[in-house]
């Protein structure tokens, strides 16, 4: 189904699964399954992320936008997310895939509302669907990809090794940006943390791949707001070579290669097996970053 409001063009592809009252009805209403606890066409980005080899974290192209979730996303980070692709005037899709009924009205709303002019809202839950031509038509003519929030399994569900993934790899190679907030966070990790399908309080479940786009990461989000600092152990304690990155509600990071910069009110929280060295407590195992901060992932240092 197709249709225009203005300039504004809303697609909507559904092959929908039976609501899910736990999911929150806008794109990160910050309840309990709000996330946590909740140039041409090229296949240079796909290309770039599957033989960038060892060292590389984050893409060699575009960049993300990553949000750890809240009432909403706010301005500050829809903002910056305007910057990265060029402008309110620029194509941008938004993935409500994560909730489930999937807040398609509310999800436009929130692009709209900060003044994007050019707003198409994408969704299914069926694999088959977004393997197809059809479905990736406006990821292909976007600048930007942006996930809003709800249970990060679903995105993993419907766009793993899917048409669709390969086209968000085509739009960072094409210097585009993907943004998400809390599971549109998570899911741009590598290791899909608190991914299980049951419960959003099992940390590591039946779902521990996302789409990689930071490459050796996991992330979680709401931190502060749900007493969640210290939950990212348990990816390190699992995958002791990797970098974990939490963020607060109304918090973001945004990510050109391997280095990322904080914006918003609240922390970055980052955790790594060698802060553990020495350290006597266990705020002492992971690091603090705010607003302004600015930290090399590869190297595992601030900037």
């Amino acid at each position: 189904m197709r249709r225009r409001i203005g300039t504004l063009a809303v697609l909507v592809l559904c092959a929908c699964t039976s609501p899910d009252v736990q999911d929150a009805a806008l794109p990160d209403a910050g309840g309990a399954d709000a996330g946590a606890a909740d140039a041409a066409v090229s296949d240079a980005g796909l290309d770039a992320g599957l033989d960038a080899g060892p060292g590389r974290v984050g893409p060699l192209e575009g960049a993300l936008l990553v949000h750890g979730g809240g009432a909403n996303t706010g301005p500050e980070a829809l903002a910056a997310f305007a910057t990265l692709i060029g402008g309110l005037n620029a194509p941008v899709v938004v993935v409500p895939t994560a909730s489930e009924p999937p807040p398609l009205t509310g999800s436009e709303a929130l692009f709209t509302g900060q003044g994007f002019t050019d707003v198409t809202v994408l969704h299914t839950t069926d694999p088959d669907v977004a393997n197809t031509d059809a479905f990736v038509e406006p990821i292909r003519r976007a600048r930007g990809v942006y996930f809003t929030g709800g249970r990060q399994w679903r995105l993993a569900d419907a766009y793993l090794g899917t048409l669709t993934e390969d086209e968000l790899w085509n739009l960072l190679g094409r210097g585009g940006a993907i943004g998400g907030s809390s599971a549109g966070a998570t899911i741009q990790g590598s290791f899909l943390f608190r991914g299980d399908t049951l419960s959003n309080t099992v940390l590591i479940g039946d779902h521990v791949e996302g789409f990689g786009f930071l490459e050796g990461v996991g992330i979680d989000q709401h931190i502060a707001q749900r007493g969640r600092e210290t939950d990212l152990f348990a990816l390190i304690e699992s995958e002791p070579g990797h970098l974990g990155l939490g963020l607060d509600e109304r918090t973001s990071i945004v990510v050109r290669g391997d280095t990322f910069e904080v914006l918003g009110e609240g922390r970055v929280y980052v955790h790594h097996r060698a802060l553990w060295d020495g350290a006597a407590t266990d705020e002492e195992r992971y690091l603090v970053l705010t607003a302004g901060d600015r930290y090399d992932m590869d190297a595992r240092a601030p900037l």
